[in-house]
């Protein structure tokens, strides 16, 4: 079973900032191969 992850809008911000960008496309990354399964808050 792949593990569910909540992820919040900062996060999606991370991605374009330079202290936090290759940490977040790395993220990225994994969301797109479907390694977990994204959540967000309703």
């Amino acid at each position: 079973m792949k593990p569910r992850v909540y992820i919040d809008t900062s996060v999606v911000g991370g991605y374009f900032d330079e202290e936090f960008s290759d940490d977040t496309k790395k993220f990225f990354d994994r969301i797109f191969n479907e390694d977990f399964i994204i959540n967000s808050k309703k």
